[in-house]
């Protein structure tokens, strides 16, 4: 409970929701990172707002690194194992038809129950694994 950072938390949340409204209404899209990412690579169509999205989440934090003083993030060193984590993490979303950002916040606030059962089973998955590595 160290970390435990309820305003920021809200903030932070807020601003996800509030980013996956603009896209939904604007756009008629899900905020689904890795079918965005999956169609700014390989389809033409639509790709100029696709990589202006994935551009914002990368430049979100370093832009906030660049104005807070007291605000830190960290990249991981890059091993077999992240490589690993990457590639399953990556058949996940495919075998799951989607990632924690489309079923987690966009499905869920649906009340989609394709959504809330794949979000349980990542939430589950999550906690069984951090269970038996720490």
């Amino acid at each position: 409970m160290e970390n435990f950072t309820p305003v920021e938390a809200l903030i932070g949340g807020a601003m996800i929701g509030l980013g996956a409204l603009i896209l939904l209404v604007f756009y008629g899209r899900i905020a689904g990172i890795s079918g965005i990412a999956r169609s700014a690579l390989f389809t033409r169509e639509g790709r100029s707002w696709r990589l202006a999205f994935l551009a914002g989440i990368v430049a979100g934090p370093i832009l906030l690194g660049a104005i807070l003083t007291d605000f830190s993030y960290s990249t991981p060193q890059l091993s077999w194992q992240v490589i690993v984590a990457g590639l399953l993490v990556g058949a996940g979303t495919g075998w799951g038809s989607g990632c924690t950002s489309g079923h987690g916040i966009c499905g869920v606030s649906r009340l989609s129950p394709r959504s809330v059962t794949a979000t349980v089973l990542f939430m589950l998955s999550g906690m069984l694994v951090a269970t038996l590595l720490h």
